[in-house]
């Protein structure tokens, strides 16, 4: 079973950066090529995909947050990045990694099952 660890996320004023990083423990139950994303949740809204990634790295961006935000990873050190720069008020959510079969990726997030713990991140105006 995969367990994943968050970290970083903070408060920061309205163009400022943070960092998020998600520690993958574990190894996963179904076979195949994993691919992660990282999802967001502002208060009283739905989950929304903001970036994904492949097993070779190949990212993919919603595009509200194309040309500010950098997803990467770490295949050696199971690990997760998300580099989040020119950061606006609406940003402000909780972010959630998750760890998907590729080949579900495009399916709703309900059938996810391995999501990190969530981690805060505030822009204030």
């Amino acid at each position: 079973q995969v367990s994943l660890v968050q970290s970083g996320g903070g408060s920061v004023q309205a163009g400022g950066s943070l960092r998020l990083s998600c520690a993958v423990l574990g190894t996963t139950t179904t076979p195949g090529p994993y691919c992660m994303a990282w999802f967001r949740q502002t208060s009283g809204k739905d989950y929304e995909k903001v970036a994904a990634i492949d097993v070779d790295g190949t990212p993919r961006y919603d595009d509200s947050v194309k040309g500010r935000f950098a997803i990467s990873r770490d295949n050696a050190k199971n690990r997760l990045s998300l580099q989040m720069d020119s950061l606006k008020p609406e940003d402000t959510a909780i972010y959630y990694c998750v760890s998907v079969p590729c080949d579900q990726l495009g399916t709703s997030y309900d059938v996810y099952d391995d999501w990190g713990q969530g981690t805060q991140v505030t822009v204030a105006s």
